[in-house]
């Protein structure tokens, strides 16, 4: 149970992540040209920025393409407030969920729900690419 001392204190932070979410762009219908996405290069990887936003319904979602090298990883192991689909379209990957290991190639898809520990790594011998759909709360 919440005392009102609690409740009150809670309310500035309740307020900011309202704000944040009424600040987020509202998704509406749209079609994405791949060659015209925008580039972000780092080590081992290239981030294609599709779309980040809220739909009218107030879920956040976020969608970006990944270019992988082989034997490369995007980053650590981590864990979010959101869930996040990978849609592979190339190569070969290992997604690992909850210290559970996957295989996925073309057309295979892995889902990590809110909170769960989970990587990937391109384990082929060409670039790995594959879309992310992130859907929910941001952490």
């Amino acid at each position: 149970m919440i005392n009102r001392r609690e409740l009150c204190s809670a309310l500035p932070f309740v307020a900011l992540a309202s704000s944040w979410a009424a600040n987020e762009q509202v998704l509406s219908s749209a079609s994405f040209s791949f060659d015209e996405l925008p580039q972000k290069k780092a080590e081992g990887h290239t981030i294609r920025p599709v779309v980040q936003g809220r739909f009218a319904t107030g879920e956040h979602v976020e969608v970006h393409e990944t270019t992988l090298d082989p034997g490369a990883t995007p980053h650590a192991p981590h864990r979010h407030s959101h869930s996040e689909f990978w849609l592979i379209r190339e190569g070969t990957v290992e997604i690992t969920i909850k210290d559970r290991t996957y295989r996925l190639g073309p057309g295979g898809v892995g889902l990590a729900t809110q909170n769960d520990l989970h990587g990937i790594k391109n384990v082929g011998d060409t670039p790995a690419q594959y879309f992310v759909v992130e859907i929910g709360a941001r952490s």
